[in-house]
Formats: C-alpha cells, sequence, structure tokens
C-alpha cells in the first residue's frame, strides 16, 4: 500500500541508522546487547550526544516494557509496530521476562533481512529452538512458540489484524504496543486509525511512544529541514507540535488516559548511578546541545485498565513493581 508524500525506501532506511547508531552506543558500552552485533555491521563513530540520546530511548522504553511485564506477571502480550532489528526478545529471554506472545511487524524490506539473519547465524536462531521448539521462516515472516515477526503495512490496520490474529494473538490478554520513530511517518489521520485499532480490539492495553515533540520552534524546524535532505517526510509532524497534541492523539481515540514526558526529564528520571557511569565514558562538550536535542523528543504513554491492574501507575521516578 502506498501513500502520497511518503517515502516508504527512505523510512525502511531509518531502521539501519538507529540500528548502527545503537550498536555503536553498545560498543562504547552505553548498555549491553550482546545480540546486535548479528544484526548490524559496525559503522561511523557518532557523536556523545547521540550516544547518549539513544541511551535514554533503550532506557526509557526499557523500563516502561519492564514494568508492565512485572505487573501483568508477563501474563500479557508484547507487539512492536515498525519494530525494525530490535534485539527486545532476546533480552527478555535472557532475563527470564518473556510475555505469552511477542509480535513484531514491520516493512517486507525490513523482515525479510531480520529472518535471513536469524536463520543463518546461530546466537539469534538457537535461543529460538530451545527447550525442543521449532522455528519455521519463511521470506519475512518468523514464527516459533513465543516469538513472531510478521511483515505488513501499519496504514493497512485490516491487514494487520488479521496477520496478528492468525499468528495468535489474544486480545483479552493485557498487551502493550510500542513504537519508536514510527508513527511519526503516518499523516495524522493514518496514525490516528491506527491507535484507534489497538484500543477498539484490545480492552487492556497499554501504547508506548517515542518521538519528536516541540517542533514547531526553530530548533524543530531545522531537525525537519535535516530529514528533507535525506528524502525523509515527517507526515506526522503536526501531531508532534507539544505535549498536548502527543497526548491527544491517544486520548481522542479511546484510550483512558496518557503521560508524556521529554527525553531530557526521562534521563534525568533514570537510575543516577546508571547515568553517571555512561557519562564517564566519553567527554560532552556542549550540554547545552544535548538538552536541546532531549528536549525535542519524548516518550508518551496511554493506557485502557478496566481491569484495574494499575497501569495508570506505571512511569518514571519510581521503582519498577516487584515480580510477584
Amino acid at each position: 500500500m502506498s501513500t502520497a508524500g511518503v517515502d516508504d525506501s527512505a523510512v525502511i532506511a531509518t531502521n539501519d541508522d538507529a540500528a548502527s547508531c545503537k550498536r555503536f552506543a553498545v560498543q562504547q558500552g552505553y548498555w549491553k546487547d550482546p545480540y546486535i552485533q548479528h544484526l548490524v555491521r559496525p559503522g561511523e563513530r557518532k557523536a556523545p550526544e547521540i550516544n547518549r540520546g539513544y541511551y535514554a530511548r533503550t532506557q526509557g522504553v526499557r523500563q516502561l516494557l519492564d514494568q508492565f511485564l512485572r505487573l501483568t506477571r508477563c501474563e500479557c502480550q508484547v507487539v512492536s509496530l515498525g519494530a525494525g532489528f530490535e534485539t527486545t526478545y532476546w533480552r527478555l529471554k535472557d532475563e527470564g521476562l518473556l510475555p505469552r506472545g511477542y509480535f513484531e511487524v514491520d516493512f517486507p524490506a525490513v523482515t525479510s533481512r531480520k529472518c535471513h539473519y536469524i536463520r543463518s547465524r546461530p546466537p539469534l536462531s538457537k535461543p529460538l529452538t530451545e527447550g525442543g521448539g521449532q522455528l519455521q521462516i519463511e521470506g519475512g515472516t518468523l514464527h516459533c512458540s513465543q516469538y513472531h515477526i510478521l511483515s505488513g503495512d501499519l496504514r493497512n490496520t485490516e491487514e494487520l489484524d488479521a496477520s496478528l490474529t492468525t499468528s495468535g494473538i489474544d486480545k483479552s490478554l493485557p498487551t502493550l504496543f510500542m513504537t519508536e520513530c514510527v508513527l511519526v511517518y503516518l499523516t495524522p489521520e493514518q496514525s490516528s486509525k491506527l491507535v484507534r485499532w489497538a484500543a477498539d480490539n484490545f480492552p487492556t492495553a497499554m501504547f508506548v511512544n517515542y518521538e519528536q515533540v516541540n517542533m514547531k520552534d526553530k530548533f524543530g524546524q531545522v531537525m525537519i529541514e535535516n530529514l528533507k535532505t535525506r528524502h525523509c517526510h515527517l507526515a506526522g509532524v503536526d501531531l508532534c507540535a507539544d505535549a498536548e497534541s502527543q497526548k491527544q492523539r491517544f486520548l481522542s481515540v479511546g484510550w483512558e488516559g496518557a503521560e508524556l514526558l521529554d527525553m531530557w526529564t526521562v534521563y534525568h528520571s533514570l537510575p543516577q548511578q546508571d547515568v553517571q557511569r555512561i557519562e564517564r565514558l566519553e567527554f560532552l562538550d556542549e550540554v547545552e546541545l544535548l538538552q536541546q536535542l532531549l528536549q525535542h523528543y519524548c516518550i508518551t504513554w496511554a493506557w485502557k485498565d478496566p481491569r484495574g491492574l494499575g497501569l495508570a501507575s506505571l512511569g518514571f521516578g519510581q521503582p519498577s513493581p516487584a515480580l510477584r
């Protein structure tokens, strides 16, 4: 499904950029990820503010995900939309935090490459077949007992729904949706349809969205122009105007509540002992530039909680609930 004004090849290329940045940050010691090296080749050196930005992004999303898993005692599902080359499934398996089902969706051009790497690289494939489980890979789709990679177009919610249903998703289970710099490439109408579909079909759910914010100011406009030079059109940038527009994206289509923090605030809400550790890894000349950059990205999390599980209590600046 093609949409006028959106260059899918440029959007697909953002996966390689993000994965390369994450691999470099891992190499530098910002966080541990023994799996990303099997999906991404070493790339060029990244600036310290970029590394710290990816650290905040990765750890911020991880904190909300892990809180959700612990709160639900892993009796839940995770759906990563526009997942790219993320390695979260392997981390959760290593840490004993696997949900009942972990589903990833992305363009066929992305999932076919990821499936090829998994098939051909034992450090990725062996964990998927431990305990005698079967691994099925065909083109850009993968299925094993708890992990599913699906190719699809997020602009087509009917196709998305059918694909997830065929793969065994249980809409009655608490379900966490994750997007990282994904919705901004959809028009407001397309992202609204996607977010509404999630709210309408999953009674108990949480949605975690990482992307741009405060894009109306001068710094935001420069970011937009820089992306245009790489043929990346931010079709949904109007919803990234400010915190209120980001939250209303969810509240206007059936989500019960929503909160947002810019990434500068998230960075200072993460465990400060680890923040101090990563700040010793590289000298950062311009803290003001890092602050400006992080104030133009945010994490928004929305929830629907008719069972009263306590989803509204999840967030930053508070310990994760114990795994019971």
